[in-house]
Protein backbone atom coordinates (compact mmCIF):
# COMPACT_ATOMS: atom_id res chain seq x y z
CA UNK A 1 0.00 0.00 0.00
CA UNK A 2 0.95 3.76 -0.51
CA UNK A 3 1.22 6.47 1.33
CA UNK A 4 -2.64 7.94 0.26
CA UNK A 5 -4.43 4.43 0.81
CA UNK A 6 -5.68 6.14 4.55
CA UNK A 7 -4.86 2.60 6.00
CA UNK A 8 -5.95 2.96 9.91
CA UNK A 9 -5.49 0.60 12.97
CA UNK A 10 -8.06 -0.16 15.36
CA UNK A 11 -10.14 -2.69 17.61
CA UNK A 12 -13.46 -4.21 17.11
CA UNK A 13 -15.82 -3.79 20.87
CA UNK A 14 -18.35 -5.89 21.62
CA UNK A 15 -21.08 -6.77 19.13
CA UNK A 16 -18.70 -8.94 16.91
CA UNK A 17 -20.37 -11.80 16.11
CA UNK A 18 -19.31 -15.28 13.93
CA UNK A 19 -22.22 -15.30 11.20
CA UNK A 20 -22.78 -18.71 9.68
CA UNK A 21 -24.93 -19.75 6.97
CA UNK A 22 -26.42 -15.98 7.68
CA UNK A 23 -27.37 -16.37 11.14
CA UNK A 24 -25.47 -15.64 14.04
CA UNK A 25 -23.89 -18.24 15.81
CA UNK A 26 -21.44 -17.20 17.96
CA UNK A 27 -19.50 -14.13 19.79
CA UNK A 28 -15.87 -13.58 18.77
CA UNK A 29 -13.25 -12.40 20.59
CA UNK A 30 -12.13 -8.56 19.55
CA UNK A 31 -9.70 -8.05 17.19
CA UNK A 32 -7.17 -5.67 16.11
CA UNK A 33 -7.37 -4.44 12.28
CA UNK A 34 -5.48 -2.98 9.81
CA UNK A 35 -6.89 -2.08 6.88
CA UNK A 36 -7.67 0.69 4.02
CA UNK A 37 -10.96 2.24 3.78
CA UNK A 38 -10.96 2.94 0.79
CA UNK A 39 -10.21 -1.42 -0.13
CA UNK A 40 -12.38 -2.43 1.91
CA UNK A 41 -15.38 -0.40 0.53
CA UNK A 42 -14.67 -0.89 -2.81
CA UNK A 43 -15.09 -4.68 -2.23
CA UNK A 44 -18.36 -4.29 0.12
CA UNK A 45 -20.04 -8.05 -0.90
CA UNK A 46 -23.52 -6.67 0.86
CA UNK A 47 -25.43 -4.32 2.50
CA UNK A 48 -28.51 -3.59 4.96
CA UNK A 49 -31.02 -1.17 5.78
CA UNK A 50 -29.41 1.25 8.24
CA UNK A 51 -30.37 0.25 12.02
CA UNK A 52 -29.51 2.42 15.42
CA UNK A 53 -26.02 2.13 16.85
CA UNK A 54 -25.42 3.85 20.06
CA UNK A 55 -21.59 4.90 21.25
CA UNK A 56 -20.09 6.43 24.00
CA UNK A 57 -17.82 8.27 21.78
CA UNK A 58 -20.55 9.60 19.02
CA UNK A 59 -23.93 9.19 20.48
CA UNK A 60 -27.01 7.74 18.68
CA UNK A 61 -26.39 7.18 14.92
CA UNK A 62 -28.05 4.91 12.12
CA UNK A 63 -25.39 2.44 10.50
CA UNK A 64 -26.27 -0.25 8.09
CA UNK A 65 -24.43 -4.21 8.25
CA UNK A 66 -21.73 -4.49 5.69
CA UNK A 67 -20.84 -8.21 4.10
CA UNK A 68 -16.85 -7.62 3.84
CA UNK A 69 -15.14 -10.69 3.14
CA UNK A 70 -11.91 -9.83 2.91
CA UNK A 71 -11.40 -7.52 6.09
CA UNK A 72 -7.78 -7.66 7.40
CA UNK A 73 -8.06 -8.71 11.28
CA UNK A 74 -4.23 -8.19 12.40
CA UNK A 75 -4.50 -9.85 15.77
CA UNK A 76 -5.91 -11.49 18.77
CA UNK A 77 -6.98 -7.89 20.95
CA UNK A 78 -4.94 -9.12 24.59
CA UNK A 79 -6.60 -7.33 27.52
Amino acid sequence: MNDTDMTLTGMTRDGTFLIEDGKITAGVKNFRWHDSPLRVFAAVAGVTAPHEAVSNERGKMLLPYMRLPDFNFSSVTRF
